[in-house]
């Protein structure tokens, strides 16, 4: 049996491609000031915006009017008003350049009526005598026309409106009606349009449960278990028990927790016995609102509070306030402003500042992208008897998040929308994800309707020149339980625009996070379950917004599921580590080729460098850096070009076994009937899991170590080159044992003098690109 044939290597590639930005160019022409990395879109624009005067047409001498616009096969209706002869809609309509099949647009008013809507009057007009108006002019003022029969006679009535032909650019284009959605119902309309949205901001909690005074203990014949049990939201932690064994227990642990403006919810504390097995018996409870907690910026210690804990008693079947009950809970609780709450994966970071504002630095640039349009994209669900895709795209970079509108019943969308962010850090990363809109037509939530996934690409800013447009066609990958499958290709346009040049090579010497992440670090532990609690948080707001980015969306956009386990990434993560050993591997293979003088000259060659380098030690340190620096010379002829993709053979996609992905797609906890099997299955899983992520750290490592001289971050390199070239001038001036003897007592110096932030090096290094940004 032949084996079945792996998609070519070329379905997967990215393609250079050639748009028409700005309308033909950036020409410096008013056409192309606003919206230059998108493809100029032409619409008709119908403002209706009051009427007057109207006559009556029902028996009872009122009339409820509405306007009709149409043009061709479109036709779109304003709400009706009942009852009314002077109704005020202000509403627009935007039809398509593209999809005009008529020269002349008519707005009628007609009469709402139950049997058959009456004829008031209308307005034509002929569409090459339409303004176009090109932002940023101000909006065309509408006008007052009177209103005609259908022969031509004036009728009663006028209409005040504004026509005129317009761009994507125009302040309209959000919230018109389009004539591409002329099938959603109106409930789906809310789904249609493009939106901003803005992630909640983020805050860590640290409560710091000291003791606790004077609790009334029930059961005097046992020593007492006692803990304390904090609750925010839906998160829930809990003290270990006192070993302190009475009712003056001490604990002095912390407890952090993720909260979100606005704070709403109160910080629940109780303090519990544990009387038996799954049995515990409330000691007394408080709750804290967190608008009155302390908010820090630093490590300065915080004032210490006592609170008092009330009990509640049963008294005839009512609980009631114990006003006996005085015992206290000694806290020491704040708000981190200090750090930056982790909501993404590490590697695909797109903001890193520190939630308080006043520690944020200046921006150093802007980062453009214009989203285009989409090729080949697959059906993605069945109407009618046929496949469709309604696709709109979702962007994410720091804490705004943009959405598109949605295209409907197309496999070749065009949505040429451009949106702009801050960029207050090279070394992140913007993620833009391609999806199938599922609540258009009224089948959504209350089915169990989800919004499928058509792909993601991810960019990261530090691969970008400076003021150089991209324009690439991405594919669109995505892994099914059958294998990968490309699922069309986005086309975008990127452009990172920098403020200071000097601004931004600084930043490759500061450190990646906000201080407090060094001086008082996390835990492992504690990052991932912070990390978990601020996933759902961000989920849940955004999925309350309107329209709503719903749950699904969230979680493929922040790699909520990347932690778990994978054969498939496990493998890719191990050669991607031997990919990084195999430059030593070549240079022990060619220092063996010169042992046994495979190469006579070159073996000779190598024997004088080493006569030298013994006889003249100080020459060592130059010659290394000088010869870096070369090899960076050398490779820049080859630097990369394009910005990373998917790669699906570095993400070993391409030719896994099905028996893996098996694996790969099983629930967790899988869901294999023996009990035993299952446990042993998790936690096998759980702990693979962890060391596929200590794998992937190493590999990353390496991986930077090989992008100093690749010119994958050409700011980057050029920084380590310039080093290497100066680095070899001092070294060749200064005496050798000069330096031995200066980075000897550095690297011996006292504690008082070393910093607890990481130094400049290491700071450098943390900030190169890894290959993570070409993994599936």
């Amino acid at each position: 049996m032949q084996r079945p044939q792996h998609h070519p290597p070329e379905d997967f590639s990215l393609k250079e491609t050639s748009p028409h930005l700005g309308g033909g160019g950036l020409t410096g022409d008013k056409l192309t000031s606003t919206y230059d990395l998108v493809e100029q879109m032409q619409y008709l624009y119908v403002r209706v915006v009051k009427a007057k005067d109207l006559p009556a047409k029902d028996v009872t001498g009122s009339c409820d009017p509405y306007v009709e616009v149409k043009l061709g096969n479109y036709k779109g209706t304003t709400r009706h008003f009942e009852n009314k002869s002077n109704p005020e809609w202000n509403q627009v309509f935007a039809f398509s350049k593209e999809r005009i099949q008529a020269s002349v647009v008519e707005i009628l008013v007609k009469d709402k009526d139950f049997v058959k809507d009456d004829f008031m009057g209308r307005v034509w007009f002929d569409l090459n005598e339409v303004p176009k108006r090109v932002p940023p002019d101000s909006p065309l003022a509408p006008q007052w026309y009177r209103l005609e029969d259908r022969k031509g006679d004036k009728a009663k009535g006028e209409l005040m409106l504004a026509v005129w032909m317009g761009t994507q650019a125009d302040e309209a284009f959000p919230e018109a009606w389009h004539s591409d959605a002329a099938s959603v119902s109106g409930d789906g309309l809310a789904n249609f349009r493009s939106k901003v949205y803005l992630s909640p901001k983020l805050w860590y909690l640290r409560v710091n449960v000291i003791e606790a005074q004077d609790l009334q203990h029930v059961d005097k014949t046992k020593f007492p278990e006692i803990y304390v049990k904090a609750i925010l939201g839906n998160q829930a932690l809990r003290t270990r028990v006192s070993p302190s064994r009475n009712t003056n227990p001490l604990w002095n642990e912390d407890l952090m927790f993720v909260a979100s403006e606005p704070f709403e919810e109160h910080l629940i504390l109780s303090v519990e016995d544990r009387v038996g097995p799954n049995k515990d018996e409330i000691l007394g409870r408080c709750a804290i609102p967190l608008q009155a907690v302390e908010r820090r910026l630093d490590y300065k210690s915080v004032h210490t509070r006592w609170f008092n804990l009330e009990k509640h008693i049963i008294v005839d079947g009512e609980k009631k306030k114990d006003s006996r009950f005085a015992s206290r809970i000694h806290l020491r609780i704040c708000l981190d402003g200090g750090y930056h709450v982790l909501d993404e994966s590490t590697h695909y970071s797109s903001d890193l500042r520190p939630t308080a504002k006043q520690l944020w630095k200046q921006n150093i640039g802007v980062l453009e992208v214009g989203i285009l349009t989409a090729n080949g994209l697959l059906p993605m669900k069945i109407k009618d008897g046929r496949g469709t895709t309604d696709a709109y795209c979702v962007a994410k970079y720091g804490q705004k998040w943009v959405r598109t509108r949605t295209i409907i019943d197309s496999s070749t969308p065009k949505w040429n929308e451009q949106y702009t962010w801050e960029v207050y850090d090279p070394c992140t990363v913007i993620t833009i994800g391609v999806f199938d809109n599922c609540h258009l037509h009224g089948g959504g939530d209350k089915g169990g309707a989800k919004d499928s996934r058509i792909g993601k690409v991810r960019i990261r800013l530090s691969t970008l020149e400076t003021d150089r447009v991209y324009t690439h066609s991405y594919p669109l990958l995505v892994l099914h339980p059958s294998g990968v499958k490309k699922m069309g290709e986005i086309q975008l346009a990127v452009r990172f625009t920098c403020s200071s040049l000097l601004n931004m090579m600084h930043i490759y010497s500061q450190p990646l996070l906000p201080k407090m992440h060094y001086i008082h670090p996390l835990s492992v532990t504690q990052l991932d379950n912070l990390r978990h609690q601020a996933h759902q948080i961000v989920s849940m707001r955004l999925s309350r917004a309107e329209p709503p980015l719903r749950k699904e969306v969230v979680e493929y956009m922040l790699d909520v599921d990347s932690h778990m386990w994978s054969m498939r990434r496990s493998r890719a993560n191990f050669f991607r580590i031997m990919g990084v050993l195999s430059g030593l591997i070549a240079v022990a293979r060619w220092f063996d080729q010169i042992c046994v003088w495979k190469n006579p000259l070159t073996t000779v060659l190598i024997h004088i460098l080493f006569i030298i380098l013994v006889l003249y030690p100080e020459l060592i340190l130059p010659t290394v850096f000088l010869y870096l620096f070369l090899i960076g010379v050398w490779y820049f002829r080859w630097r990369p070009r394009n910005p990373p993709h998917m790669d699906t053979r570095l993400s070993h996609a391409d030719n896994v076994h099905p028996d893996e992905l098996d694996e790969e797609f099983d629930t967790f906890p899988t869901s294999r009937p023996n009990d035993i099997v299952r446990m042993r299955y998790d936690r096998l899983r759980s702990v693979a899991g962890r060391i596929q992520t200590v794998v992937g750290d190493l590999a990353t490592q390496g991986e930077r170590l090989q992008s100093l001289l690749s010119w994958r971050d050409p700011r980057a390199t050029a920084l380590f080159v310039t080093f290497c070239l100066i680095a070899a001038v001092v070294l060749y001036v200064t005496p050798f044992r000069v330096v031995a003897l200066i980075a000897g007592f550095y690297v011996l110096r006292h504690p008082r003098f070393r910093h607890r932030l990481p130094s400049v090096p290491l700071n450098f290094f943390r900030r190169l690109p890894a290959r993570t940004d070409s993994m599936l």
